[in-house]
């Protein structure tokens, strides 16, 4: 029997499984966000500049790209479940070491160990998916999964703005730990394993075989860049955001929060979207849709400054549509990615998943040394990061012009 026949095969998962992958999924986007109107403040309470504290937050995203590509072959060995039991555990204990810093580098490397743990969440949900579903349905089930785990970062900053307002950015850090923590008792009663291939890789050298076969796919990389560039807008937006709004623009951390919440909230438009409609038009048309309405978007972002609207909604509310494109563009590259080769899914979505990251790794540090008195720099690199999107789909279209997937 094939891997896709497998998949399809597997009986339909429970409600609480889902809501288990929705709440593994959550860990890192939480570790991401949650603390981001505190990022003003912590620099104040170090005694350090805005750009060391950018380093919290780009490091992040280092350790999480390089973490992925460890644990995705890893779940394809020793199987799904206790790749992430481990990396749940990790993710607490980095939370824990964040929540008790008593210098800025022992919360640089706090943040460091806590993505490599909640880095697992992110992958294997993905790989459990394809698991359990064929292709065709993979987008579908990744976009219901992202669109529930997509209330993780509309909620995290306008949590975090009011616990820095009323404690301080340590209470952020207590909020992750709690929240691991229950995510990994969860996993440890809920969790079966869904990989019935494990083990079937013998040394480290047939992990390097599968990496190598997927790093030869053209279709692979088509996928796998239009996925990481999208991601490289928000990740920009992300690391400039703050600073935007709370120094140039003079908002208070809470009022952040508030308006963050628009972001997801086009994110978790995009993906009801794609759950609803990729099985019809297709994955190809799910992410010419979304790359397009992320171009317009930045395009009306940038008009709005240039005619002097500098307000919050100018900001946010393009935003809005920016997330509505990557809740089509991303569980579509992503189900196209691991579905190039079924019987190295794990691998696959640690692979994309480390290279989507590491733009936003690459991109975080560049908007935080840029940005001094105007936000232009950050318009800059967001356009030049949609148009690379739209660049390269044309890998995807090439390569499945004259094929049967749309």
């Amino acid at each position: 029997m094939t891997s896709i026949s497998a998949a399809a095969a597997q009986p339909a998962p429970k409600l609480s499984f889902i809501a288990l992958l929705i709440a593994v999924s959550a860990a890192s986007p939480l570790g991401i966000n949650m603390y981001l109107p505190s990022m003003p403040g912590m620099a104040r309470a170090f005694g350090v500049g805005f750009t060391t504290i950018q380093l919290t937050l780009s490091l992040y995203l280092a350790a999480m790209a390089l973490g992925q590509l460890i644990v995705g072959p890893l779940s394809d060995r020793f199987g799904r479940r206790p790749v992430l039991l481990i990396g749940l555990a990790v993710f607490v204990l980095g939370s824990l070491i964040c929540f008790m810093a008593q210098s800025v580098g022992a919360l640089i490397f706090g943040r460091v160990v806590q993505a490599l743990g909640g880095c697992a969440g992110i992958t294997l949900s993905r790989a459990i998916v394809r698991d359990l579903y064929g292709r065709d349905q993979v987008a579908s089930m990744i976009g219901y999964v992202t669109m529930g785990m997509a209330v993780a970062p509309m909620i995290a900053p306008s949590v975090g703005g009011v616990l820095e307002s009323y404690f301080d950015w340590r209470a952020s850090f207590a909020f992750l730990t709690a929240f691991g923590a229950l995510a990994l008792l969860f996993a440890a009663w809920q969790l079966y394993e869904t990989n019935h291939n494990r083990g079937s890789a013998e040394s480290a050298r047939d992990l390097l075989r599968g990496y190598r076969s997927l790093v030869r796919s053209r279709l692979f990389w088509g996928y796998t860049l239009v996925t990481s560039f999208v991601s490289a807008m928000f990740f920009a937006f992300v690391a400039g955001a703050p600073f935007v709004m709370i120094e140039l623009m003079e908002r208070s951390p809470a009022e952040y929060g508030f308006y963050f919440a628009i972001v997801p909230s086009g994110y978790i438009l995009g993906n009801f979207a794609t759950g609803r409609l990729a099985g019809r038009i297709g994955l190809n048309r799910m992410i010419l849709i979304g790359t397009s309405l992320a171009l317009a978007s930045i395009a009306a972002m940038a008009a709005a400054f240039a005619l002097g609207l500098f307000h919050p909604i100018a900001l946010f509310g393009p935003m809005f549509f920016i997330g509505m494109g990557n809740g089509l563009v991303l569980p579509s590259g992503i189900a196209g990615a691991v579905s190039v080769k079924p019987e190295l899914a794990g691998a696959a979505a640690g692979l994309t998943g480390s290279i989507q990251i590491g733009f936003g790794a690459l991109v975080a540090p560049i908007v935080g040394a840029m940005l001094q008195t105007s936000l232009w720099p950050l318009l800059v690199i967001m356009a030049v990061s949609s148009l690379l999107a739209v660049a390269s789909f044309g890998l995807v279209r090439d390569r499945t012009r004259s094929s049967p997937v749309r």
